[in-house]
């Protein structure tokens, strides 16, 4: 037991240790001005991502915030005027960003409100309304038209203009509309015009037809409906028909002599020639003998002779791939006439089939990733970053109106070097400066026309993890001084100074505050104090002398009115 209790005093420590901060969205850039992060990295540890003082982070809620030390944003602009015409207020604001402790020196002081007066007091807001715009529907139907109107005041001014830029009203369009004409399916091909082709080369053809009747285009509506784009006939060739037949004709006998042929019909003495002309196609032989003498007979091949070309099929494919040929064919027969089997003719000569590529578009090609490349090195040698694997859309690259890859050509994943970036110093606010005492030693010189010496002080701040020191400036300085804080002098007015910010700064108790400037006479001292001639500087706040005329006062102060209330 004793071992037991031992074991779980030395894990409750480790417990604590092992502790670990809240998951925050991480940026590698925070805006002091707009208070906005960006370049976002991803979602770490709260403490990883403020390794580096220039990030910033985002809390589940949506607000971002700087990792940097608290530091106040500069002055937002001020704002309008908050009333159109007479006396208002404007304001501007600022905010402290950072992380840990202390705050912005001030902290409270975010708001402040100073007196205006409206500049709007002629203004004439809206313009006249545009035109209506035509309606939504052109025939048979209900729809929207609208109107607008613009805001011609200038920036300041904007509010005075009330009301909606935009107005819509229903709208109903009463006539009928068109009906563009469709074509009725085609007919069936007609017989061919011929059932051969002549020597003229007339080819018969066959015809098939359509109408613009599905739907027909109306002639009453206002437009007219549309005919029919394209022809209502379509004519195409016979092409497949076999040539007609050419009866024979003897030609002029000739000169005896021996038989004229190896096989047929032959002829010894006299003969003549049936190629007046020649029989083709199936055509009739001429009549009548070819000789006038002994006949020889054996029977003759037929060689084979081509029939005419078929039309041209359909296309392989309705579009050009990058990886085949895209093509259509055409056929023909060895059988105007076919070759004898007995004696053998001979076969035609050339293919019996044709092939041609056909003028299509090329086929639409989707794009395809390649491989993710390894990713790039850690980018940064402290805090939190950002490594990237990047892909290319080439296997194929999208063409021909393809569509892209789908997805991103990145992805990234965090890196984290486990150090902290250096934090450089920054100045402090020089301290208020210090009494003027006598410099050498614990003399009161205080409504004494004795120099003596002050010193202010100033740190640096937030250095950390070997940053830089603060530099361009010292620690302490030291100026010669008259001290004459409540010492009874002589004065003049100088006028009013400026007025105060309304104070508080929102709410119906605001007000502003102005002082009469009374100035000390510092004639009997010398402007210069000491060996080295320094000029001379005068601390505290004497009891200055200036008289006031009946009625005259030391300070005014006036209502801020119309300052919104507070939030």
């Amino acid at each position: 037991m004793k071992g037991a209790e031992v074991f779980l005093l030395v894990l409750v420590p480790l417990l604590v240790v092992v502790e670990r901060s809240e998951c925050v969205q991480c940026f590698a850039s925070f805006d002091l001005t707009t208070g906005e992060c960006s370049a976002e990295l991803g979602e770490v540890e709260l403490d990883d991502c403020c390794q580096n003082s220039q990030y910033g982070y985002q809390e589940e809620d949506g607000s971002c915030h700087s990792c940097g030390v608290p530091t106040w944003s500069p002055w937002s602009q001020w704002s309008f005027c908050n009333v159109l015409c007479g006396e208002g207020v404007k304001q501007r604001r600022r905010k402290c960003h950072g992380l840990g402790e202390p705050e912005c020196e001030n902290s409270k002081d975010t708001l402040q409100t100073d007196v205006c007066n409206g500049t709007c007091c002629n203004d004439l807001g809206w313009s006249s309304w545009n035109p209506w715009t035509p309606c939504s529907v052109t025939c048979e139907g209900k729809g929207t038209r609208m109107r607008q109107r613009v805001c011609s005041s200038p920036p300041e001014c904007q509010s005075s203009c009330v009301g909606p830029a935009e107005e819509t009203q229903p709208c109903e369009a009463s006539n009928k509309c068109p009906v563009h004409g469709g074509w009725s399916s085609w007919t069936a091909w007609s017989g061919c015009s011929g059932s051969c082709i002549d020597s003229n080369t007339n080819v018969p053809s066959r015809v098939r037809q359509r109408t613009c009747s599905n739907p027909a285009p109306s002639p009453d509506t206002v437009p007219h409906g549309d005919p029919c784009s394209g022809e209502a006939s379509e004519r195409q060739d016979c092409s497949e028909l076999p040539n007609c037949p050419v009866d024979g004709n003897w030609g002029p006998w000739l000169q005896p002599g021996p038989c004229s042929v190896t096989c047929g019909e032959g002829l010894q003495l006299e003969s003549r020639r049936c190629e007046n002309p020649s029989p083709k196609y199936g055509g009739k032989m001429c009549e009548g003998a070819s000789t006038r003498s002994t006949v020889c007979k054996s029977p003759c091949p037929v060689d084979g002779f081509w029939a005419g070309w078929s039309n041209w099929g359909e296309c392989s494919s309705t579009c050009i791939s990058p990886s085949r040929d895209t093509f259509r064919t055409r056929h023909r027969s060895c059988s105007n006439p076919a070759p004898s089997i007995n004696p053998p003719g001979k076969r035609c000569e050339g293919d019996d089939s044709e092939k041609t590529n056909c003028n299509l578009p090329h086929c639409s090609v989707n794009g395809n990733w390649g491989p993710w490349s390894a990713f790039s090195q850690c980018p940064v040698t402290c805090g939190v970053g950002l490594q990237v694997s990047e892909r290319r859309c080439d296997s194929p690259a999208p063409n021909h109106g393809g569509l892209p890859c789908p997805g991103e050509s990145k992805k990234n994943k965090l890196c984290y070097t486990q150090v902290h970036c250096p934090v450089n110093g920054e100045w402090s606010e020089w301290s208020a400066w210090s009494d003027c005492t006598y410099a050498w030693g614990g003399r009161d010189i205080r409504c004494l026309h004795t120099g003596g010496k002050q010193t202010r002080n100033r740190t640096c701040l937030h250095q950390a993890h070997n940053g830089a020191i603060c530099a361009e400036g010292k620690l302490t300085e030291t100026q010669v001084c008259y001290n004459v804080d409540k010492c009874y002098l002589k004065g003049s007015w100088e006028g009013w100074g400026p007025w105060s910010f309304c104070i508080p700064p929102c709410g119906s108790r605001s007000s502003r505050r102005r002082f009469r400037i009374c100035k000390p006479d510092y004639s009997e001292y010398s402007p210069y104090i000491g060996r080295q001639k320094a000029p001379a500087n005068f601390h505290g706040k004497p009891k200055a002398d200036c008289p006031l005329i009946d009625g005259e006062k030391k300070y005014e102060i006036e209502n801020c009115l119309n300052v919104p209330p507070c939030s």
